[in-house]
């Protein structure tokens, strides 16, 4: 952790999860709960975040709402302060990835990706900022390493992920007057139904594994949410769910340069096989997400 104080009992806190149905979002939540914080869940996926809701261990609650519908997030910040009387924590965690080249991809899905990560960070922290202002809470916008580091086949996932870092660093200079706390929490590739979903096309595995090191890893999801909670606990400004992470914000200046041409290179040797990658959102998240756009529509 960086920018960090003193660690805080989390002991009857209330804390809001978006995306909390699954991967990152449900192992918070749980473990949030089992230091004793009351937890709103929110998401897209009403019977899966029941499920989550009943293994909890404190007073919790589920919320049926799409993160970049402002009219909605508003209304479940009214509810969950109703229901639980304050707001400590907010976790805008909710998020979808698509892949493959720009070029070719769906604008559809590629809108998507910006609306979820990016828009819907800033409509949760729009929607919850009085009642952390009430409460002098904190709000933790979770980013990723593809906010330090462009990737191609990517292009809307590093762009959307590079926004909320960029949005939570205004914020933060905005409100930390007022009291409230505003970090950023970066991941690397974590093993989560969206990066499985992911891995299942061939070309995006094998780009991923031809990463260097450290970065060609899917790391364990228990350990990245244990710092991702002790980062909750501090109200750090950094928050990282790997260790390495730390150390590529004093590179990545050089790192546009050196993913350019390394690029170009796999770029050329994948170049065959690129028309053939899905072009859709990955992952359960991804399908939950289309699932829902489509009823609405």
């Amino acid at each position: 952790m960086s920018g960090s104080s003193a660690s805080r009992s989390l002991e009857g806190q209330v804390a809001v999860v978006t995306g909390a149905a699954r991967g990152v979002g449900e192992l918070l939540a749980r473990k949030l709960s089992a230091r004793g914080a009351k937890v709103a869940l929110v998401g897209l996926e009403p019977e899966a975040l029941k499920e989550v809701s009943q293994r909890l261990h404190t007073d919790s609650d589920t919320w049926f709402a799409d993160v970049t519908d402002h009219e909605a997030m508003a209304r479940v910040a009214e509810e969950v302060k109703e229901r639980f009387g304050k707001v400590d924590i907010v976790v805008a965690n909710a998020g979808v990835a698509a892949g493959g080249p720009f070029g070719d991809s769906d604008p559809g899905a590629w809108r998507r990706v910006i609306e979820v990560n990016l828009i819907g960070g800033a409509v949760t922290a729009r929607a919850f900022l009085p009642v952390l202002t009430a409460s002098r809470g904190y709000f933790l916008q979770i980013a990723s390493l593809a906010a330090i580091t462009p990737a191609p086949m990517m292009t809307a996932y590093c762009a959307s992920k590079s926004g909320v870092e960029a949005f939570a660093h205004c914020l933060r200079a905005e409100v930390g007057h007022t009291g409230v706390r505003v970090g950023v929490g970066y991941l690397s590739w974590t093993d989560t139904d969206m990066v499985r979903g992911a891995d299942q096309d061939d070309v995006m595995r094998e780009l991923r594994r031809r990463l260097p090191w450290p970065a060609n890893r899917t790391y364990p999801l228990g350990p990245a949410v244990d710092r991702i909670v002790a980062g909750i606990e501090r109200r750090s400004v950094h928050v990282y769910a790997q260790w390495w992470l730390r150390g590529m914000q004093s590179v990545r200046g050089y790192l546009p340069s050196v993913i350019a041409l390394g690029g170009q290179r796999e770029m050329r040797r994948f170049g065959p096989r690129l028309a053939d990658v899905p072009k859709g959102l990955v992952g359960a998240g991804g399908a939950a997400d289309e699932q829902e756009r489509t009823v609405r529509n």
